[in-house]
């Protein structure tokens, strides 16, 4: 995955990190995540629709013009049919705006939330002794805003309303291709949302403050 963050732009989030654990007590992690799951079956649904679409189309031209001979007929058809499934498919591959025409928002969003709980354990999120820690993560393909707390935030941040104002708040810079002030957006309303319980926290148990930037699955 090639950095979708510049330099500037990860120094300042990683200053506000650190900022906005001071104020909350809490340890906050952030993850850009290319794609959540590799999703094999859209290249063949694109391929399938395509079929489907150019054999219709190939049997209305042969009844409006009819083919000059059957082997001219057969010809075309498989020209067409297989090249326009063939052609779609490609798009789904190297267009993930293509491909994302394809995908179910149920689909989407399962595979983003299992995505980030798998990173939840991966890093060990849930270290802090007191486990006031929370993972926000953004999955690029997907266009999706997983907020993770752990079970020492509960009643603040585990209730999928509070979430969903976060993320609300993050979706325009999200969807403007703005990904430092989506993460920005998001450390507000954390910052925002999450009460200091007035303990300090332990260096020892302190999560680095570098975002998370991986390629998935």
């Amino acid at each position: 995955m090639s950095h979708v963050l510049n330099d500037e732009e990860r120094m300042a989030l990683d200053d506000r990190i650190a900022k906005a654990e001071k104020k909350t007590g809490t340890q906050i992690v952030l993850a850009l995540i290319e794609r959540s799951d590799a999703y094999p079956e859209i290249p063949w649904k694109s391929f399938a629709l395509g079929v489907s679409v150019s054999s219709l189309v190939v049997l209305i031209l042969n009844n409006l013009w009819p083919f000059t001979t059957p082997a001219m007929a057969v010809l075309v058809s498989i020209v067409i049919i297989l090249g326009t499934g063939t052609g779609l498919a490609l798009l789904c591959v190297f267009i993930p705006d293509v491909a994302r025409l394809f995908l179910s928002a149920d689909r989407a969003e399962a595979e983003t939330r299992q995505y980030a709980e798998s990173l939840f354990l991966a890093r060990e999120i849930f270290s802090t002794p007191d486990r006031r820690a929370v993972l926000l993560m953004i999955s690029l393909f997907e266009h999706r805003i997983v907020i993770l707390p752990d079970t020492g935030l509960a009643g603040q941040i585990d209730d999928a309303g509070t979430a969903e104002k976060i993320i609300s708040g993050m979706r325009p810079h999200l969807k403007a291709g703005r990904l430092a002030q989506a993460l920005d957006a998001g450390l507000d309303g954390l910052e925002n949302l999450i009460i200091h319980d007035g303990k300090s926290i332990s260096p020892a148990v302190e999560l680095p403050n570098t975002i998370i930037q991986e390629k998935g699955a």
